[in-house]
């Protein structure tokens, strides 16, 4: 893949290169010139394809989403050369140009197995976790008004109505939600740590067992947003309780996968007890707060 990669950015260079000025190049370099960039994204696709599906879908769909990048990279350069007059190279070309050597160096930075995917997969779902957690914080520390940071203006109005602000009770429930948030933070920490500690992608069921992690691990962060979007006044309970509740059922499956897999050994099962408590916990007190909403 590495090689086919490094092709690819020396004929996106050819080509630019090619038309970046006067003279015309000729029908005949053209055509060769055309030849060599298609053989080289065939070479790039069917190098993808040889990828055995057994080695992890989770490094399949990474290797996937690189090997798009280069392909629609050079599509890119090609339209923008077709649409550029050949006084002088465009600004627009140099930068399509670059854009696909960015796309082929990135095969250096793709992971070598399963295992090293499923740890990357895992770290980009920890930072978006984070980040909605240290926003919430963030709003719930501002004071009253969790809107205080969008200007004033004629068009929105003052915001002098309830609908801007918690009240008491909102605070309360807000609370056992950020403990769900947090919960879910801690997860994710965790089960990073056990899977690269511990994972291994040596045979098919080891393999398969870090790609159920991945895709339901994958599912925590769009389940974090959905509560903390809910979180927000005018607060609905019963929509709090509904995301809550997604997202409780999601961490409590991730943790349960993790139980049963290769990557938790005895001695890293006190931790995954402790999260299953802390996330019924915190779902508990969330269910009393709403009980009036049913």
């Amino acid at each position: 893949l590495g090689q086919t990669f490094k092709v690819t950015s020396q004929e996106a260079t050819k080509l630019s290169l090619a038309f970046s000025g006067p003279p015309p190049t000729s029908a005949e370099d053209c055509q060769k010139l055309s030849e060599d960039v298609q053989n080289a994204i065939l070479a790039v696709a069917t190098v993808y394809y040889w990828l055995p599906k057994g080695q992890g879908t989770t490094l399949r769909k990474m290797v996937r989403d690189a090997t798009t990048e280069v392909v629609e990279g050079m599509i890119q350069l090609t339209e923008t050369i077709l649409s550029a007059p050949l006084e002088s190279l465009s600004q627009e070309q140099l930068i399509s140009t670059g854009g696909v050597w960015e796309a082929c160096e990135q095969v250096s930075n793709l992971p070598r197995d399963n295992q090293a995917a499923v740890v990357s997969a895992l770290a980009v779902c920890l930072g978006v976790v984070k980040d909605a957690l240290e926003e919430m914080e963030h709003a719930l520390m501002e004071g009253q008004d969790p809107y205080s940071d969008i200007m004033e203006d004629e068009e929105l109005g003052f915001r002098g109505n309830r609908d801007t602000y918690w009240s008491e009770a909102d605070r309360k429930l807000l609370s056992s939600c950020m403990g769900l948030m947090k919960a879910s933070k801690a997860c994710l920490k965790k089960v990073l740590g056990v899977v690269k500690a511990y994972g291994k992608a040596d045979s098919p069921e080891q393999i398969a067992q870090l790609d159920d992690l991945a895709d339901i691990a994958s599912e925590i962060s769009p389940s974090v947003d959905e509560l903390a979007l809910s979180m927000y006044p005018p607060v609905n309970e019963l929509a709090v309780r509904l995301n809550a509740a997604k997202l409780a059922s999601v961490l409590k499956k991730v943790l349960e996968i993790t139980k049963t897999s290769h990557v938790c050994p005895p001695s890293e099962e006190g931790w995954v007890q402790f999260l299953t408590g802390a996330v019924d916990h915190n779902m508990n007190k969330i269910k009393n707060f709403t009980q009036g909403q049913l």
